[in-house]
Order: structure tokens, then sequence, then C-alpha cells
């Protein structure tokens, strides 16, 4: 019976440890020890292989890519050493570090779902109001940078997804808090910088707001009128506050040249926008007086003006819409003759080509040739309207040239129907 259990009992013994139970039982059976021994062998040089052992047969078999497939997760490693924690720091962290962290949780779940391919409005939406539920619980100013700044992205949110109703209503309640606090509450703030700060948050939402008027999918040019004379005159107004009676202790920067320049520019490119050049030109002329000489964008300020000029065809004195009665107005004056208008824009482009010359690196930038090219093409209008056929064919030759220079593709269109219609004055002078 003994003899009958040994086969049952070997197969769930190892290999080895029936090696080692062989001398035990040899009275029962004596099988080779040659297999036993191989086996032992066999597991003996496994044991004593070593690593170094494995990377010398590896580069044996192979000498080019094993060296460079280690050389390559050195690498890789090394830079997931200092990437990761680098990009712990300055994106987990630092973008948030003026927020609590509850706030900052929140905040960091809201631009997961803002962007990508895991882009959820919604989700993105309940987030980011979460977020400044907690702010308000924990004490933050709602007038606060990083307060505005959340809303803003909200408002950027629906923008970007094509809701512009909801970024407009997002704006629209930002500026109603931003009067109401400046109504109720200024007046106690003049020296912490408070007042500054959220007056300056009111035009620049108020530029915004007129930006979204605008569009053709809201479609409400009279509300952004509205928003974009309220912007200008606020700004004028606390700008010849503070020339007449000074900066208070602590009151804080107001809007900086280039800023009020693009405020009064972007009301003057509403009225251009709907056709009233005579109300635009003005607020051109001003916008340059505040643009650096040495910037680029004055050359584009000069094409407006010209071609401002060029187009007016302004309403008697008395229909003529002016922007408020106060000593921040612009001058209204009567119609100029035509032919004045013609040679006055003429004079603009022609400016604008001269000054945009002037301009060198590292200032000079892609403005200063667009803005050549516009000139350009202006100064061939001018003299399509004048009947100078051969100047204007010169002109819009010498524009089609800069546009493909630049890659203008409405410049180069434009050019190209400037030259069939002198093109066809020609054939019809004949």
């Amino acid at each position: 019976m003994f003899s009958r259990t040994i086969p049952r009992a070997a197969p769930r013994l190892s290999a080895f440890a029936q090696c080692e139970a062989r001398p035990a039982l040899q009275r029962l059976a004596k099988p080779s020890r040659q297999p036993c021994q191989n086996l032992q062998q066999q597991l003996g040089r496994r044991y004593r292989s070593t690593v170094g052992e494995q990377f010398r047969q590896q580069f044996r078999k192979s000498p080019f890519m094993f060296p460079f497939a280690i050389t390559a997760i050195v690498i890789v490693s090394g830079m997931a050493f200092i990437y990761v924690p680098w990009y712990y720091k300055n994106v987990i962290i630092k973008p948030y570090h003026n927020f609590p962290e509850p706030v900052a949780k929140k905040l960091r779940k809201a631009l997961f779902y803002s962007r990508g391919k895991w882009l959820d409005i919604r989700e993105a939406n309940k987030h980011f109001r979460q977020a400044l539920a907690l702010a308000d619980e924990m004490g933050m100013d709602p007038f606060s940078d990083e307060i505005m700044g959340v809303k803003y992205t909200i408002a950027a949110l629906f923008e970007d997804a094509g809701y512009y109703s909801l970024a407009v209503d997002v704006l629209e309640i930002m500026r109603s808090d931003c009067q109401r606090w400046v109504d109720e509450f200024s007046d106690r703030h003049w020296n912490n910088g408070n007042r500054s700060r959220v007056m300056k948050n009111m035009v620049q939402i108020n530029v915004k707001l007129a930006q979204l008027y605008d569009v053709k999918y809201v479609n409400e040019p009279q509300n952004g009128e509205k928003r974009l004379v309220e912007a200008v005159e606020s700004a004028l107004r606390e700008k010849q506050r503070r020339e007449k009676e000074g900066l208070k202790t602590g009151e804080g920067p107001w809007l900086t040249d280039d800023e009020m320049g693009a405020t009064l520019e972007a009301l003057g490119t509403h009225y251009e926008q709907f056709d009233s050049h005579y109300l635009a030109t003005p607020l051109f002329v001003k916008a340059l007086e505040l643009t650096s000489k040495k910037s680029c964008h004055s050359v584009i300020l000069m094409n407006n003006i010209s071609t401002c000029l060029a187009q007016q065809s302004p309403s008697s004195a008395t229909d003529a819409i002016t922007m408020s009665t106060e000593p921040s107005d612009f001058p209204v004056t009567n119609k100029p003759p035509r032919a004045i208008l013609i040679e006055q824009a003429r004079q603009w482009a022609t400016k604008a080509l001269a000054h945009a010359n002037t301009i060198t690196s590292p200032e000079r930038n892609e403005e200063c040739d667009l803005g050549c090219a516009v000139a350009t093409h202006n100064l061939g209008e001018f003299f399509e309207m004048e009947g100078k056929v051969a100047d204007a064919k010169r002109m819009y030759t010498e524009a089609l040239g800069l546009a493909k220079k630049i890659g203008f593709s409405d410049g180069a269109t434009n050019a190209k129907a400037g030259l069939r219609r002198v093109r066809e004055m020609e054939k019809g002078g004949q």
C-alpha cells in the first residue's frame, strides 16, 4: 500500500523536492539520478546569473538598439523626475495660490471641463459657480482681481462655445454689481485703490459687452453703442478729475494711455462699422494722440482716419448724434466740401506710409506692413475717385504686390477688384 501512495504524491512535489527525497526511497525504487542533476544545474545557473551578465548578453545580441533603449529610458526618467514637480508647482498650485484650497479645487475641476476633449460647458459652469459660492462663504472680496477673473473666464467660456447671449448675461450682471458698488461704497474707498480698480473694471466690461452686442448672432448695435459711450465718458471723466484735483493718496492708477486709446478706438470702430464715419474720425484722432509714435498701431489709426474722411457723409448738425453735453465731448462741425475731404484723406494715407517707413525693429511688426498695404490701396481709391486712372492703376498694382508679400488675402482681393475697375474705366475712356 505504501508503494502505491508514492506515485500519487509525487506530482504535487516540486522537481527539486523529488530529487532530495530520492535517497530515502531507494529501497522501493532506484531511478536514474541524471535528470535530477541536470535540473539542479539549470537552477544553479539561473540563480548565479547577474544583472551585469544579462546586460552583456543583451548588448551582444543588440549592440546598437540596447544602448539606445537604455539611454532613452534614462533620459525619459530624468525628464519625468524634473517635469512632474515643475508641473505640480506651476500648473496645479501656482495659478491658484491666491485662492483658498477648497476654492482652488473647484476651479481646477472647472478648467478641466473648459478645454480639450473633456470640454463640458454644463460641468465647467457648475464648478465655476460652486467656486464662487465657496469664495463668498470664505470671505473673499467679490470685486478682487481673482474673483473678477473667474467671472471673466465664465463669460469667455460661453463666448468661445458660441453662447453669446449667456456671455452677455454674465457681463451685464458684473456691470450691474460694479455700478451698484460704485454708487454705494466708492466714496469710502478713495485711499485703498478699490474705487479705481472697480471703475476700471466697469470700463473694460462695457467695452467687451459692446463687442458681443455687435456680433451678428446678437445684433444689438444700439446696446453696444450705449456701453461704449458709457465706457468712453467714464474713462474721460475720471481722467479729467485726476488732472484737475490731482491724485489722492493710495488712489491707485487709472487707465494707461494705451488703454484709454483702445477705449476710444473701440467706439470709433463701432461708428465706422455702422457708417457713422463723421463720428468715428475725431475718436481715431484722439486715440492716435494717445498712441506711442514708435508703435505700428499708429499706422493703422492713420489709415482709419483716412478711410473715415473719404467716406464721410455726415448729416446736418441738428441731426448728428452727440455723446453728451459734458466738456469731454468731441466737437461736431459742419460738413466740409467733398474735395477737401478727399485731399485730407490722401494726406493721412501718405502720412501713414511715411510713418511706417520710419519704424524699425524691434518696434516694427506686421501691423506696419499691413498698414502700408492698406494705405497704398486707399491712395489708389482716392485717385480713382478723382478720375486719375493711371495713378490709380499704379497704386492698385503696388498694393497687390504688398498684399501678396505679407499674405494679406483680403488686401489682394480688393486690389484686384480695383484693377478691374480702372481697366473698365480705361476701356470706357477709349
